[in-house]
């Protein structure tokens, strides 16, 4: 087991750990969480002895080997295949010797080794996790020097899971994957042989990958049994309780403080109220151990226009003239939320670049709205901040002539507060970078947000709160994200970029996942042609019949919703105590008569819900 003992560290003065403790169990494998900035990448460090612990120790197994992602693989022009091949290096060095060694009791103990290894499948399992990750047969025999940073990024990691190290550290994997690669990626390590610790913020992957969650809070580590939906509902139960008994102690405290005022200078009753003195003396604080909030994101709300705000016939959009989509037929209206799915280098960039404006069509008809307005973030935009200049200044430049005040209220408005304004950017995390960002991204209340990737430098909480003001935002989303919770939270329609064209996908994000991973098996193999194709005809009926009948629960499930939120306001509004009074019966009659029309209206909506929903099960089989 891996065993972490009374650790402690600091980095210039300031406390990471202090006495923490945590024994994870040979074979676990165990999500590891905290907000951005607390410490979880130089744990990694202190594990695997890059950095020194001031105090403490951190217990291995005997010759276990521990196994991390380096920044990436190298350029080199070693294939794919090989360089991976490369990554188990025991292997690798008892091929080298078979090949000299003269000693038949030495060669005999080299093949009896490489057959415990099970070295004589290793291309067979370096090919599938290659698969996987993205790279079809012809790409894993081209050179490394061929790809990208990005793309040998995933040839490092298929070096690490191909290698099967004992303790297996990762440091957010899905931030350079794509959706196809993210859910492989979660079966394969949900069967690893080993043990597992991942450092991410995808909770799709936290719920469905591993067995416990490791939290660092306060430069403590706490392991919890269970995934990362488990582990939210322990600390929020753990949270509310303890909230409760501090509550509870703080009336205690408040009652018998008020009979020590009250009774001190009483010569019958001083000896009582000094007894209650010694008590509130003895009595040990509660915390109420309530979490700081992450800052909320914000979406101004843009003006309506005209449906539709963008319409594509028959465009064509690439690079320097040749097409890398054509044929596309595409209408957005205002309310539209749209994800995009495909695999990275479909065109799914090309496509969110052709709608912001940022490539001209080759051919074909592009109409828009004459007033509309596109707020545009992806990835990139965040490596061409000014590192050498402050958030407010990049906020000077975006709105001339404006008042510090302005500026700053609106730079707090996106989640940057007073110590971050006047940092220079290069010294501010990459969370806080992404929301600058996408604070300049949507500083003219566009009509039309469309997202490149925008939680790969987010913890879970900013997630959340990414998606609640999508949720309340009142222009169209455009989304691009490996992370299915995102994509769950905010699209109600998919657009499927594959083979040079867009498509919607009307089936769910399951059904997707279900048939990447039948493409993408943990062997690498393809389903068969037959049973592709049966399955295929199969779902498209299924769609055309079942697509009507989901857009009605949508809409049925939006309006509940709506309703309800409506009931909860009012029902807010009747626990003030100013509507009791002689001047307010009027205000007061008015609200409960509109709660009971609510009310009814809730009851029809439900009932509409209920309805719509029996008839998609039922078509669904």
């Amino acid at each position: 087991m891996l065993r972490l003992s009374d650790i402690s560290f600091s980095i210039e003065g300031r406390p990471l750990f202090e006495e923490a403790s945590a024994t994870i169990p040979t074979g676990h494998k165990v999500g590891f969480v905290g907000r951005n900035g607390t410490g979880k990448t130089t744990l990694f460090h202190l594990i695997n002895g890059i950095l020194t612990l001031d105090g403490g120790h951190v217990e291995i197994p005997r010759r276990s080997r521990i196994g991390g992602v380096a920044q990436e693989a190298p350029a080199s022009q070693d294939s794919l295949l090989d360089t991976v091949l490369a990554a188990d290096t025991e292997r690798a060095e008892l091929l080298a010797r078979a090949e000299i060694e003269e000693d038949p009791n030495e060669i005999a103990e080299i093949y009896t080794r490489l057959g415990d290894i099970d070295a004589y499948s290793a291309e067979a399992r370096a090919a599938g996790i290659l698969h996987g990750l993205g790279f079809d047969g012809e790409a894993q025999l081209k050179p490394c020097a061929d790809f990208s940073g990005g793309w040998r990024m995933r040839v490092a990691l298929a070096g690490v899971l191909f290698s099967q190290p004992e303790i297996l550290l990762l440091d957010e994997p899905t931030n350079y994957l794509d959706l196809e690669g993210t859910l492989w990626l979660e079966g394969y390590l949900a069967k690893y042989p080993h043990t597992v610790v991942v450092i991410s913020h995808d909770r799709a992957l936290l719920n469905r990958s591993v067995n416990a969650i490791l939290h660092l809070h306060e430069r403590k580590l706490t392991l919890y049994q269970g995934n990362y939906d488990t582990f939210d509902a322990t600390r929020r139960a753990k949270l509310a309780e303890q909230a409760s008994m501090a509550k509870k102690q703080q009336t205690a405290r408040d009652h018998m403080m008020s009979y020590v005022d009250r009774f001190r200078a009483s010569a019958s009753k001083a000896k009582q109220a000094q007894s209650r003195l010694k008590m509130l003396e003895r009595m040990e604080p509660i915390s109420a151990a309530i979490e700081n909030r992450v800052s909320a994101f914000n979406f101004p709300s843009p003006t309506q226009l005209s449906p539709p705000i963008i319409k594509l016939e028959d465009v064509s959009v690439g690079y320097d003239g040749t097409p890398v989509l054509k044929g596309l037929d595409l209408r957005i209206d205002q309310d539209d939320r749209i994800a995009l799915l495909g695999a990275n280098g479909q065109g799914k960039s090309t496509l969110s670049k052709l709608l912001a404006g940022r490539l001209k069509p080759i051919n074909g008809q592009f109409v828009h709205s004459s007033k509309l307005r596109i707020g545009y973030f992806a990835q990139h935009q965040v490596d061409e901040l000014h590192l050498d200049e402050t958030p407010l200044q990049h906020m000077h430049r975006a709105m001339p002539g404006s008042l510090p005040g302005t500026l700053r209220a609106r730079l707090a408005g996106g989640g940057l507060g007073a110590e971050q304004v006047d940092t220079l950017v290069g010294r501010l995390s990459g969370g806080q970078k992404a929301r600058l960002s996408m604070l300049l991204a949507t500083l003219d209340a566009p009509h039309l947000v469309i997202l490149d990737e925008p939680t790969n430098h987010l913890d879970i909480e900013s997630r959340d709160a990414l998606v609640q003001a999508l949720t309340a935002y009142e222009g169209a989303v455009i989304l691009v994200s490996h992370d299915p919770f995102l994509v769950n939270a905010v699209a109600d329609r998919l657009w499927l970029v594959k083979d040079g064209g867009v498509t919607p996908y009307l089936d769910d994000l399951d059904a997707y996942a279900k048939m990447l991973l039948s493409e993408r098996g943990a062997g690498g193999a393809k389903a068969s042609e037959a049973n592709k194709e049966k399955r295929k005809k199969k779902k498209s009926g299924q769609r055309q019949q079942t697509a009507p009948l989901k857009l009605d629960v949508s809409k049925a499930e939006e309006r509940v919703g709506k309703l309800e939120a409506m009931l909860e306001k009012i029902d807010l509004r009747l626990t003030e105590a100013d509507l009791y009074t002689p001047s307010m019966e009027y205000k007061l009659k008015q609200l409960q008569k509109k709660r009971l029309e609510i009310q009814e209206g809730l009851a029809k909506a439900e009932a509409i819900w209920v309805e719509a929903q029996g008839k998609l099960d039922t078509a669904e089989g």
